[in-house]
């Protein structure tokens, strides 16, 4: 390779380096902004699901609203996605997508058929690549989400729900623990029955056991009785469609944290990578320098010689 070539190569690695940098700074701040979000978000929601469950378990044997109605059999899973509107954060996306696409493979083997709901551009993209046309697509809000935007994908699933195209509801979106780990979750939405609800190191099955009592448990470890007013039917009423709200909004909160993260992480790889890059390209330009000196000089030597 030619000096002039490894220079301009140089100059374009050093170029590519300084977007990258620019995007981790971005990512950066806006992943501070989405951590608090989900910091503030996360007891909120755990704790009015547990409500949901507890008020579901008291009312037994009168579910006035169809969403609670039971399912005899599932013929239909509802599978929602939670990605990205955009790329340029490792594996973010993809993993999702691949998670998603395995638990459909995996109900079909099953004989049920699945209907693909994404959130995100990249995922629905993905989908339709894999000729998989997803029944909601949701876009343009990833990177920082809002209340309505849940209350718009709630409100579909739950409609969904009610009418019988699908009899079970299941999420995947990457849960935030730092911006170097993203866990993908998968969890049960609907039916309410089988909800997954016991999060943050919450004991799932003495919730369970305190619900099913009609009991909630104290801060103190003792069981308190739960009375209703007014009546546990009433109040799941109003419960169910924020609870779905408010998981959906989470998921969203969850998965907007971890792509921050995610993308802050590969643009500083990147960045990094490109560094040695550079590092390698100047040595063999210094090399390819020297060698033309050596080369001058020997031209210089010989004509020198010639002429004695």
């Amino acid at each position: 390779m030619a000096q002039k070539e490894v220079k301009g190569r140089i100059a374009s690695v050093k170029n590519i380096q300084k977007i990258t940098r620019a995007m981790e700074m971005v990512a950066a701040a806006r992943l501070r902004k989405a951590e608090q979000r989900i910091e503030e978000l996360r007891p909120y929601a755990s704790a009015i699901r547990r409500m949901t469950r507890q008020a579901a378990e008291a009312a037994q044997g009168i579910p006035r609203l169809p969403i609670l109605a039971p399912r005899e059999t599932e013929q239909t899973v509802g599978i929602l996605l939670f990605t990205g509107d955009r790329g340029l954060a490792g594996a973010f996306n993809s993993q999702i997508v691949r998670a998603g696409i395995r638990a459909g493979a995996d109900y079909r083997a099953q004989g049920k058929k699945v209907r693909y709901y994404a959130a995100g551009r990249r995922g629905v993209s993905s989908l339709r690549f894999r000729n998989q046309e997803p029944a909601g697509a949701y876009e343009g809000f990833t990177d920082r989400p809002t209340y309505a935007d849940a209350r718009a994908i709630a409100a579909e699933l739950m409609v969904a729900y009610v009418d019988g195209d699908v009899d079970r509801v299941e999420v995947f979106y990457n849960r935030y623990v730092s911006p170097l780990v993203q866990v993908v979750t998968r969890e049960t939405l609907l039916p309410l029955n089988q909800a997954s609800i016991m999060e943050d190191g919450e004991g799932a099955d003495a919730g369970q056991a305190a619900a099913g009592a009609g009991q909630a448990v104290s801060h103190n470890g003792h069981r308190a009785l739960t009375e209703y007013e007014p009546d546990p039917a009433d109040i799941l009423e109003r419960l169910v469609p924020s609870y779905v709200e408010i998981s959906i909004f989470r998921s969203l909160l969850e998965s907007t944290s971890s792509e921050h993260g995610a993308r802050m992480t590969a643009m500083r790889n990147a960045s990094e990578n490109a560094g040695e890059l550079i590092k390698d390209l100047t040595l063999q330009a210094n090399r390819e320098r020297q060698a033309a000196i050596t080369q001058e000089i020997m031209e210089v030597v010989s004509g020198a010689e010639s002429l004695v």
